[in-house]
């Protein structure tokens, strides 16, 4: 069970870190079990505006792909990554329990990789995101897709300091995975529909019943249906892709950045001063950083992070690897 966000908290174990009675409300050493949850969280918020000024510096949209096992993460990537080969330069971070499978199939696609294995954690960080990116080169970087680990509840509920959070939802799962995993879906800037292709072959899988439950939750983000080993609706996909680059790089122009969604069922332990507070709608976030970051900052100015970038290529997963860019 996850240490750091709070899955080890349940309806049926709350009463034991309660304030005043629960018998386990305070740690050995004095300290409120929840306000360590909290605190972890408050620097977890801290470290992702710290990420998300970097991403910003260099002009990139980092995109968080969140879904459960199986959905067809790394196979979306792979024929993003074909489709888009002569329009963005994109790099990539990938998240796993245990294998470097994944990062070797997107290396082999010529990008640069950066593989974080998580052990026992359910879900990728900032603090694990920021160490990657001592293994990266950004500049130049039109798109840093960051697959997480295939979890449908704790990787909604932490900022990495990327912009946008597009969820995927396979045909081959239930179409009541909205209703059932409310934070994940309400967190979904863009829903994919993935796997559609065997739509053909299934009868328990109601497209339009999964976005009527996306709706149920208030949850205005586009749906789009994709088939990555088809091609069907990749090009949809990468249009999306293309307009939101777009949109950021002009919020950009203007000092602004943008802020992936997330709703209060995801943020409640990270306390009304630790962070961001997320109204969920289109655009709607308010910006409440303590962290002396001013995200109406210029974005100019000069980063003096000893990131380095002459790390030794592998074929595992752990360095960049090597891409033509014109």
């Amino acid at each position: 069970m996850c240490e750091t966000c709070g899955c080890t908290l349940t309806p049926g174990n709350a009463h034991l870190v309660e304030a005043t009675t629960g018998r386990l409300a305070r740690t050995e050493d004095g300290r409120a079990t929840v306000t360590v949850l909290q605190n972890l969280l408050h620097e977890n918020d801290h470290q992702a505006a710290h990420n998300r000024m970097h991403f910003d510096h260099y002009g990139l949209l980092a995109i968080n792909l969140m879904s459960s096992p199986g959905s067809g993460k790394t196979a979306l990537l792979e024929a993003t990554l074909d489709a888009v080969r002569d329009r963005f330069r994109v790099t990539v971070i990938e998240g796993d329990l245990a294998t470097e499978n994944d990062a070797a199939r997107v290396a082999a696609k010529g990008v640069p990789v950066v593989q974080i294995t998580t052990g026992s954690a359910c879900h990728l960080d900032a603090h694990l995101v920021h160490d990657a990116l001592h293994q990266m080169d950004l500049a130049d970087v039109d798109l840093l897709f960051i697959e997480n680990v295939g979890n449908l509840v704790c990787p909604a509920s932490f900022d990495l300091g990327h912009h946008l959070n597009v969820t995927l939802l396979s045909v081959t799962e239930g179409d009541d995975k909205p209703a059932k995993y409310p934070v994940m879906f309400r967190a979904a800037d863009l829903l994919l529909l993935t796997k559609v292709d065997l739509l053909a072959v299934l009868d328990d899988f109601d497209p339009a019943k999964a976005e009527r439950y996306l709706r149920q939750l208030a949850n205005p983000a586009p749906v789009l249906r994709v088939s990555a080993r088809k091609g069907e609706g990749v090009a949809d996909w990468v249009n999306w892709l293309e307009q939101r680059l777009a949109v950021h790089r002009a919020r950009l122009q203007d000092g602004k950045t943008t802020l992936p969604a997330m709703q209060p069922d995801g943020v409640r332990l990270h306390g009304t001063d630790g962070g961001h507070v997320h109204r969920h709608g289109p655009h709607t976030h308010d910006h409440g950083h303590d962290h002396g970051h001013d995200h109406g900052h210029d974005h100019g100015h000069d980063h003096h992070h000893a990131h380095e970038h002459a790390h030794a290529h592998d074929h595992h997963g752990h360095g960049p690897h090597p891409v033509g860019q014109s």
